[in-house]
């Protein structure tokens, strides 16, 4: 037999396959998730010029809970942990989190700044906050406005001996206006702002420039 057609029906397949491409989808189509963002800022009211003097605190890395960290808007109903179909945050939300403290301790221009790592000098104290709760609670049922819910632990730290200044649990939360994504995505918003107000006030309260 000659080589030549087997080599002939491989072509002919191959072409087939290459035609029928062209117009059959081989996944299947899905709805693009809707993004979504939190700032926290509006509630953190600060001076029009800061004190002459600022003490500095530098963050330190605290924990996220795992659940509610990435990009997906995370829900409770009763022992139910779920996400939010189609809609995500627009970066992961311990990300936005981190970003959302940095705006707080400048928009509020008080006694205490954060100290940009890898500055000249020591700063005084180190700051960690750990989010053990960030969710939205269907405690009415699941039709009903949930509760946008937020949990932080502060600890506040002096650096020259490690002694524990604050150690704060926050606990915040807001209620959505209605069922409706945007409405639960505000209610986050006005959490996560009261939330970062309680730790730039307690910060300022314990971060003393005659402590140092």
């Amino acid at each position: 037999m000659s080589p030549i057609r087997p080599l002939a029906r491989a072509g002919l397949v191959a072409l087939a396959a290459l035609s029928l491409s062209a117009c059959i989808t081989v996944f299947p189509k899905t709805k693009d998730a809707q993004l979504y963002r939190f700032d926290g800022v509006a509630a953190v009211e600060g001076a029009a010029q800061p004190p002459a003097t600022r003490v500095g605190v530098i963050r330190i890395r605290g924990g996220f809970n795992n659940a509610a960290a990435s990009d997906r808007i995370m829900t409770v109903s009763g022992s139910q942990v779920s996400y939010l179909a189609n809609s995500r945050w627009s970066e992961p939300a311990v990300t936005m989190f981190d970003e959302a403290v940095t705006r707080a301790f400048g928009k509020a221009n008080g006694p205490v700044r954060l100290a940009a790592r890898g500055e000249p000098g020591r700063a005084p104290y180190a700051l960690r906050l750990d989010v053990e709760r960030f969710e939205a609670v269907y405690d009415r049922g699941e039709k009903a406005a949930p509760d946008a819910r937020v949990e932080v632990r502060m600890t506040l730290v002096r650096s020259s001996d490690r002694t524990v200044v604050k150690d704060l649990p926050i606990a915040t939360h807001a209620r959505a206006a209605d069922n409706r994504v945007g409405a639960i995505v505000q209610a986050f918003d006005a959490a996560v702002g009261d939330a970062l107000k309680q730790v730039v006030v307690a910060t300022a309260e314990g971060a003393t420039p005659t402590s140092d």
